[in-house]
């Protein structure tokens, strides 16, 4: 029996293994911020109440039964044991309350997304495929001020209240993805920071790009969307050399 089929008596546990590994994940492609930055996932209708991980913790060791609850409604859940820092609930919450349509949501601070948000022209242009993919899709937050307490996490919500806008670009910040799933969310997660080192690495090279017209990006970025099933496999095999290297993480 490999581990994640071990159905410990917890509620969401899927959704637990999965987050688990996506955290795990992040670690090893040093997309983490030692034990700052946090991922959650809803886990009721109205996506006020999710999953989230503890204060502290580094993405490294999270395991599915390590994963908190967080009311998204309830100051109060600041108090309770493992609770996350003032700012995972200050952002995440703004998300959860204001964006019904996030199931799952994703920050860090990864080297080359962060890049791109501290410079004076934070657009993703397409310049390959990996760009193309969030052509239209992106936000750019212009207005930092300051750690993401319960006033800064409001302002942010209402920049992905369009469905369509999954990805922020977080001035001055890092980068923040949402999703429906675990799956979607960190393969958009993923292929953002490889588009921004793609990005970044051609800027430094100071030659002229090759930018793709807006119909071609467009196209590219709608045929990427309907492409069956990449982000599934991809958590699906990602979990598997987690399982095969007897990794803890859905424990």
């Amino acid at each position: 029996m490999s581990v994640t089929e071990l159905r410990p008596n917890m509620e969401n546990w899927q959704e637990r293994v999965d987050l688990a590994a996506a955290f795990r994940w992040t670690a090893r492609l040093n997309l983490h911020e030692g034990v700052a930055n946090h991922f959650s996932l809803s886990i009721n209708d109205d996506g006020t109440r999710f999953l989230m991980n503890p204060n502290q913790r580094h993405f490294s060791r999270i395991k599915a039964s390590d994963l908190i609850v967080v009311d998204a409604n309830d100051p109060e859940t600041l108090e309770g044991p493992d609770a996350p820092d003032p700012t995972a609930w200050g952002l995440h919450g703004g998300i959860h309350r204001h964006c019904c349509h996030a199931r799952c949501a994703m920050h860090v601070h990864s080297i080359f997304a962060t890049v791109l948000a501290s410079l004076a022209d934070s657009r993703l242009l397409p310049i390959d495929q990996n760009c193309a993919t969030f052509f239209n899709r992106y936000v750019i937050d212009e207005q930092y001020g300051g750690l993401a307490f319960e006033e800064e996490g409001e302002r942010c919500a209402e920049l992905l209240t369009d469905p369509k806008v999954k990805t922020m670009i977080m001035g001055n910040h890092g980068v923040m993805v949402i999703g429906d799933s675990v799956a979607e969310t960190f393969n958009r997660l993923y292929y953002f920071e490889r588009a921004a080192e793609t990005y970044i690495r051609a800027l430094q090279t100071g030659q002229p790009l090759r930018v793709l017209p807006d119909n071609v990006a467009e196209k590219t970025a709608q045929e990427l969307e309907e492409y069956p099933e990449q982000d599934v496999r991809h958590l699906a095999e990602l979990k598997a050399i987690l399982d095969s290297e007897g990794a803890d993480y859905a424990t």
